[in-house]
């Protein structure tokens, strides 16, 4: 009994000892790190796509911008992608640059893997994008509406004009020597001598001046003449000291007399030395030319415009001003002054050639008759640069066409002068230009649009054609409005800086390149076919929003069909909470379906992954959770068709978009973020 006594009292021993070792742990228990607590808890959540109340909005899809291949592949992108969305954008691989060759054919071999692999994932595709100006095969679209290349026969020679003098227009001004002195009378050139000098030498004169030939080559100089009576004397081409001389004759009647001569220099005068001719004689002309293997004259224009873009030209002086009304040009000085009193300019951004022969093209009339004085200048000190003849003009229109020569190497400024009338002169197709030789032609404004015409639509119906039996929503018009004048669309014209897959439909076929790719989207596609039209920076920059706004109506008073809008929102943790609400508010009062397309959300500042603290990693949960909520309240149902993540996961130090920064819902080894809480959570309502 003893024994079994101690026995019982060990044990309540070792009982006793172990309850106080249990007290003993509870007392030193470690907390879970902050870290696997936060983890757990996202782990909670559920797929993203369960989320979305489909009895409330039934047509709602979430979607991913993907990478094609990568999707393709039937790998983790494209596990991830069928467990949590509605919908896949491809990236980049159903773009233009992506599917047309350099030759101008098609390879959507990518793009029907895609199709297919999308059915097998039981998501749907929004296609993106038919007509944008990057991602384009530029190279292509530019080899269609290049110069074309003209054929000559090899044997074949054509006449250029070296130089020309007309007296109908032009001043007698060059150099003469003896008893008789060249004057012009109802516009020719009259010489008369009423006695035969001693030498032919006597009288003599620069009939022309300054004419460019060639050494070695054969030119023809060809004058409109007739005398008082028959007779000769010696025309010379070339200079002093070095000419090529010959003898002429001339009747009492008009004709035209051509004389062949070597060139001897690279400036020649045409001299006529007339001593021994009495009576008088009458030019009305004189021409230089020579032949040469035929080639195309090709004006290369240093400004051009119809003014329709409503931007007058700059100037000064007197009160004036230069304003466009209705597509027109009109300078207006109320006073005269000395012509130089009052002027607009044209600055050009590095200086003319100097010994180039320029060309200004225009119409022009004004409020009376008048004269306007063109010219360049050398802004450095208003000194002239080549100056072009007087214009003058009256009521009615008129065009006109005068040339110059520069004739200083600074000189960088175009300048009307016209301070001596006092009215309004009008001012339409004005174009500045010199022109080259060259073996080709370039296409006009109007080949260039049918040219392109043709390949959009070739491009969205061969699209079409392999995608249209399962894509049925299109990103058909991506990123037409400008961000520095939010109410016009974009343009490549002045850009120095231009992307080598960058091409600009718009400045070839005009604001209707959009109503053309609507209307082509419809053509090809399918009926049910939900069309759209997508930009960025609607949230910072309302006006481009509502000048989005305005082009869709624009689109549609045209005759074409837009069924939604995209705004893309990649924005930040700190963007305007105000203008998302402004925006999706004037968006929802389009009546059209609205989708954010390509949503993603930097932190503030750009701080990279790394850097990037618990409260920034917080602060972007919270937008993410407004964005969608503020999506979900302010679109009518209705009008929702869905929101896009354009990241899902955050961006890799390499990559070309965001790079290196924490933009997704999931990091980059597909953990879920507090990003992705915030989503949810949006979309919950909860």
């Amino acid at each position: 009994m003893k024994y079994i006594n101690k026995l019982l009292l060990g044990a309540v021993s070792v009982l006793f000892m172990a309850s106080c070792v249990e007290d003993s742990l509870l007392d030193y228990r470690v907390d879970k790190p902050e870290s696997v607590v936060q983890q757990e808890y996202l782990n909670d959540y559920d797929v993203l796509k369960s989320y979305v109340d489909r009895s409330a909005s039934p047509d709602f899809k979430l979607g991913a911008g993907v990478s094609l291949n990568a999707f393709n592949e039937r790998g983790v992108v494209y596990s991830h992608i069928m467990s949590n969305f509605d919908e896949v954008t491809a990236g980049y691989a159903m773009k233009h640059g992506a599917i047309v060759q350099n030759n101008g054919s098609m390879n959507f071999s990518g793009v029907e893997k895609f199709v297919a692999t999308a059915q097998e994932a039981g998501v749907t595709i929004y296609g993106h994008t038919l007509a944008w100006h990057a991602n384009q095969n530029a190279e292509y679209l530019n080899s269609i509406i290049a110069d074309r290349e003209v054929e000559f026969d090899p044997d074949a020679t054509v006449e250029v004009v070296d130089g020309i003098k007309d007296y109908a227009v032009d001043p007698f001004d060059g150099w003469f020597g003896g008893p008789v002195t060249p004057v012009v009378q109802d516009g020719k050139l009259v010489v008369t001598n009423t006695e035969a000098q001693p030498n032919f030498w006597d009288i003599q004169y620069h009939v022309a001046s300054g004419i460019p030939t060639i050494v070695g080559t054969n030119h023809k100089v060809t004058l409109r003449i007739k005398g008082s009576t028959a007779g000769e004397f010696t025309l010379a081409l070339g200079t002093w000291g070095n000419t090529d001389n010959k003898t002429i004759s001339i009747t009492e009647e008009w004709q035209e007399v051509t004389t062949e001569f070597i060139g001897l220099v690279d400036n020649s005068f045409v001299m006529i030395q007339s001593g021994n001719y009495v009576g008088t004689y009458e030019i009305e002309w004189v021409k230089v030319t020579h032949q040469e293997a035929p080639s195309v004259i090709v004006p290369r224009y240093i400004y051009e415009s119809d003014f329709s873009d409503g931007e007058p030209l700059g100037g000064w002086g007197n009160g004036s001003t230069r304003t466009v009304v209705d597509g027109e040009l009109l300078m207006v000085n109320p006073s005269v002054v000395n012509f130089w009193e009052a002027q607009a300019a044209i600055d050009f951004p590095t200086p003319l050639t100097d010994g180039e022969t320029y060309f200004l093209s225009m119409k022009i009339k004004g409020s009376a008759a008048g004269a306007v004085r063109p010219g360049f200048q050398d802004p450095s000190d208003y000194s002239s640069g080549g100056d072009f003849s007087a214009i003058s003009f009256n009521t009615e229109w008129k065009e006109v066409t005068v040339q110059t020569t520069v004739t200083k190497e600074s000189a960088s400024r175009f300048l009307f002068s016209y301070g001596d009338f006092a009215g309004t002169i009008y001012i339409d197709d004005l174009k500045l230009y010199f022109e080259e030789s060259a073996n080709s032609l370039p296409l006009t404004p109007e080949e260039k649009a049918d040219t392109l015409s043709w390949a959009l639509d070739n491009w969205i119906a061969g699209m079409m054609e392999v995608s249209k039996d399962y894509v049925h929503a299109w990103d058909v018009v991506n990123e037409p409005m400008d961000d520095g004048n939010p109410y016009e669309l974009k343009t490549g014209v002045g850009k120095t800086d231009m992307a080598a897959d960058e091409f600009y439909w718009q400045d070839y076929l005009g604001k209707d390149y959009a109503v053309m790719a609507f209307n082509l989207a419809a053509q090809y596609g399918s009926p049910e076919d939900k069309l759209f039209i997508n930009d960025y920076n609607l949230e910072y920059n309302i006006d481009k929003c509502k000048g989005l706004i305005k082009y869709v109506e624009y689109i549609e008073e045209q005759g074409a069909r837009v069924d939604g809008i995209g705004t893309q929102m990649h924005i930040n943790t700190n963007t305007d909470k105000d203008k998302i609400v402004e925006m999706f508010n004037l968006l929802a009062a389009t009546g059209k379906l609205i989708k954010i397309s390509e949503l993603d959300m930097g932190i503030a500042d750009g701080v990279i992954t790394a850097n990037a603290t618990e409260a920034d990693l917080q602060a972007q949960a919270d937008m993410y959770q407004f964005v969608v909520e503020k999506y979900l309240e302010l679109i009518p149902a209705s009008q929702q068709y869905g929101i896009t993540v354009w990241s899902p996961l955050d961006s890799p130090k390499e990559s070309s978009w965001r790079a290196d920064q924490p933009i997704g819902l999931w990091n980059l080894n597909y953990y879920r973020k507090p990003a992705y809480a915030g989503f949810a959570d949006g979309l919950s309502g909860n």
